[in-house]
């Protein structure tokens, strides 16, 4: 694997996100659930804490969620998504006005409450499926959106792709999903490969091995694999003891082409980000 240059540019809202290199979505979680319990807020004052220590240790992006996505998790309806969101989220978009914030949702209520008060981009695991409202919005809003690989998630989540060819399924998931998006002219679509997500051991193995397959879409790529089982299995650690296998996921993750990586620990990505872009700049 070698290395691919990321020369994309988000437009946000006319506040531009450069990524001609790689950048660090930092994960706040306003939930009690979260499979890393030190990524869980207590409340509006933790929440400004946590998210000032990412912005501190180079988070481009914090992205905000307000339920849990793990396997067996409950799902929210959009109003119980709102209330954990609509007094914190305001605060920290005001408090950091020169960060950018994703919201990561599947809710189009959620979606534009968020956007109307200063998030920047719409991260959905579920591609569409669970809000048929939510691709309208984005289409009209033009908000940069994340598209994740799969849909349907919280009911397939634990259950493995069964395509033999799991790099062509996937492809051809993003080409039908990408479709809408493209015909209506939206500007910015990054593509999430979804670890963990409807994909057992082996399939993430070969996803995070072959994750340079997808820069034939020539978008950016995100990388969401911070402390998740694929790398705890590997590692026999627990999600306490799993950031040194973040670490060599995240560096292979770049080497394939990633161009944001998602994560629980910033500092460690950052240094991740700068050492990869030493070597390849030699």
């Amino acid at each position: 694997m070698q290395t691919i240059p990321s020369k994309f540019t988000l437009n946000c809202f006319g506040s531009l996100l450069s990524l001609e290199k790689p950048v660090v979505m930092g994960i706040l979680n306003l939930t009690p659930d979260s499979f890393y319990t030190e990524s869980r807020t207590k409340d509006i004052t933790d929440a400004l804490q946590k998210a000032a220590s990412m912005i501190e240790q180079g988070a481009k992006i914090i992205d905000l969620g307000a339920q849990s996505t793990r396997p067996g998790a409950t799902v929210l309806n959009a109003d119980e998504e709102f209330k954990r969101l609509q007094f914190v989220l305001p605060e920290l978009t005001s408090a950091f006005p020169n960060t950018f914030f994703s919201i990561d949702t599947f809710y189009q209520k959620t979606a534009e409450f968020a956007v109307k008060n200063g998030v920047h981009i719409v991260n959905d695991v579920s591609a569409f499926e669970l809000d048929s409202n939510l691709l309208p919005f984005v289409v009209e809003s033009k908000v940069p959106y994340v598209l994740m690989h799969p849909g349907n998630h919280f009911i397939k989540v634990q259950e493995a792709t069964h395509a033999d060819n799991l790099i062509k399924e996937m492809m051809d998931f993003f080409l039908t999903k990408l479709e809408p998006l493209l015909d209506a002219g939206h500007p910015d679509i990054i593509l999430d490969p979804g670890f963990g997500f409807g994909k057992n051991l082996t399939q993430n193995k070969l996803l995070l091995k072959n994750l340079s397959a997808f820069s034939i879409f020539k978008m950016p790529i995100l990388a969401g694999l911070s402390r998740k089982s694929m790398i705890r299995q590997l590692t026999n650690t627990t999600a306490n003891e799993a950031l040194i296998g973040t670490i060599a996921a995240n560096t292979i993750a770049l080497l394939g082409g990633a161009s944001i990586l998602r994560v629980h620990d910033v500092s460690a990505a950052v240094q991740t980000i700068q050492l990869v872009e030493a070597i390849a700049e030699i």
